[in-house]
């Protein structure tokens, strides 16, 4: 694991994902700001407002699909020159390369949820709202941070088996669709990409119930163990099919 995190960055270099990881959260924030200016009339809630409008197009939509493109970015390597062989051969676990990229997508996300806040902040200020940001707001975004690494595990599995770059991206943009449908059905405790949405508290900024907690971050470990695992074990097998 020590070397494989390393060699992950290491592929990263002189990439451009950091511009793809930038670009959507400023998209997304410069569409809740429009939408926001334009109905301040009706958006009387100051900073959460602005959060609704903002988070509404990230949350829902730009952030998996960042996840998407930071898993299918990581493993496009491997599909390249046949490089998955050497990497199948090479002394490390397959559990190792696979969770060294869950790791590095997890922290490239990060980064990104990081600068949502500090836009999200910045609007604010431009807005002149009264008061401070609100304290909830990062622990939405932390939130919202780890619902993405189940989206994350499932992507990245998606991402090892498909040679194609831009496949995973667009099953993950019908599983948005799904997931917001499975939200307003109020089910969405039981599909990831519903998790994020009640994580960043996106369409709505009710406090969670003590059980609804528990149950979001019980439910997401068991969506990343589950992902990670079936993947593991697939790449495992691959690995004996080949030799």
């Amino acid at each position: 694991m020590k070397r494989s995190i390393p060699a992950e960055w290491l592929k990263l270099r002189h990439s451009r994902i950091g511009l793809v990881i930038a670009v959507l959260p400023i998209i997304s924030l410069l569409i809740g700001c429009t939408n926001y200016y334009f109905n301040q009339g009706v958006l009387q809630n100051g900073w959460y407002s602005l959060w609704t409008q903002i988070s509404l197009f990230y949350g829902v939509f730009f952030l998996p699909i960042l996840i998407a493109i930071c898993c299918s970015y990581i493993c496009r390597l491997e599909h390249l020159n046949r490089n998955w062989n050497m990497i199948m051969t090479s002394p490390v676990s397959v559990a190792s390369v696979y969770l060294a990229k869950l790791i590095v997508v997890s922290i490239l996300i990060l980064f990104a949820q990081a600068l949502f806040m500090g836009l999200y902040w910045l609007a604010g200020t431009l807005f002149s709202l009264p008061g401070p940001i609100p304290s909830e707001t990062i622990g939405w975004t932390i939130r919202g941070w780890y619902a993405s690494m189940s989206i994350s595990a499932l992507q990245l599995g998606l991402s090892l088996r498909i040679r194609s770059f831009a496949t995973p991206i667009g099953i993950s943009l019908c599983a948005v669709f799904i997931g917001l449908g499975m939200y307003i059905a109020k089910l969405g405790i039981f599909f990831p990409f519903s998790l994020l949405n009640i994580g960043m508290s996106v369409m709505s900024q009710d406090k969670l119930t003590d059980l609804q907690n528990f149950l979001f971050w019980m439910i997401n470990l068991a969506f990343i163990i589950i992902f990670a695992s079936m993947s593991i074990r697939r790449l495992k097998n691959k690995d004996i099919v080949s030799s």
